[in-house]
């Protein structure tokens, strides 16, 4: 999977070009922000010649303690923010952009729409068979999050009946959303969830699923009418470093918005509010 934990660059400078003094931007934490901020980086780095140290792997606990104590300097995180826990400890959170939670699968499957109910039959293991869903193919590979991790967290809450079932003995639990999307790339056959940012990262490997006739577009994200959507947070400092609030307002411009939306995911500041 080409989104598995990576190092892009060096560093950010700090100051004018020029200038021997410099100070790493060091970025750790959710491994499925990992492929959206990768490819905000890599465009700042080719237009500004500055770049950022990336790896995934701290916990939600383990990611906020490093930035409080100066491990690193931005924390990826894609759910459990307590923004007044944050402002507790002098820190807060960026909310950078929604991306669409998908059933998905892998590409050679001739499936690209289906139900709720067809879910919940997959992964209760009620369905085994693709044939059983009118494709060809031969026996489903149906694959879950923990159901504490957010994928499945917001699959829950958008898709009532996965709240009243067990997987069935031969669903396969995965641990990291990295490690999702590695195995819906490679396993024939394959079913499971993940992100759209995953997914567009897999070029190809990986197809979406239509959910209920509803697409997981961008647009259908903004306006909520596709139903299933993870938060992407940048964690930092309140008064971050130059070097990261650069990077911030990067983020928040045209240029940012634009590599959002090509990674499969929409602008926080395009998402509809419920009032």
């Amino acid at each position: 999977m080409k989104v598995a934990t990576r190092v892009l660059g060096i560093v950010l400078a700090v100051g004018s070009v020029g200038c021997a003094r410099v100070a790493e931007v060091r970025v750790d934490g959710s491994p499925g922000v990992l492929p959206l901020v990768a490819e905000l980086a890599r465009t700042y780095e080719s237009t500004t010649g500055n770049r950022l140290l990336i790896e995934s792997g701290l916990g939600s606990a383990a990611r906020v303690e490093a930035v409080a104590s100066g491990r690193i300097e931005i924390a990826m995180a894609s759910h459990g923010v307590d923004a007044a826990q944050l402002a507790s400890r002098g820190l807060v959170a960026h909310e950078i952009a929604h991306t669409a939670v998908v059933f998905a699968v892998n590409s050679a499957v001739p499936l690209r729409a289906i139900t709720s109910e067809q879910v919940c039959a997959v992964l209760a293991g009620r369905l085994e068979h693709w044939q059983a869903l009118d494709v060809a193919g031969g026996r489903i590979v149906a694959l879950t999050r923990p159901p504490d991790e957010v994928d499945a967290e917001v699959a829950r809450e958008g898709i009532r009946c996965l709240r009243e079932i067990t997987p069935g003995a031969s669903v396969r639990e995965i641990a990291r959303p990295d490690s999702m999307a590695s195995a819906l790339e490679t396993t024939t056959g394959a079913f499971g969830v993940t992100s759209m940012a995953m997914v567009r990262a897999s070029e190809g490997r990986i197809a979406a699923l239509q959910l209920d006739g509803v697409e997981p577009t961008a647009e259908n994200v903004a306006s909520g009418g596709y139903p299933l959507r993870r938060s992407a947070y940048l964690i930092t400092r309140a008064d971050p470093p130059s070097a990261v609030a650069r990077f911030l307002d990067f983020i928040r411009s045209a240029e940012g918005a634009r590599i959002i939306t090509a990674s499969g995911a929409v602008p926080a500041a395009r998402i509809m509010r419920s009032s």
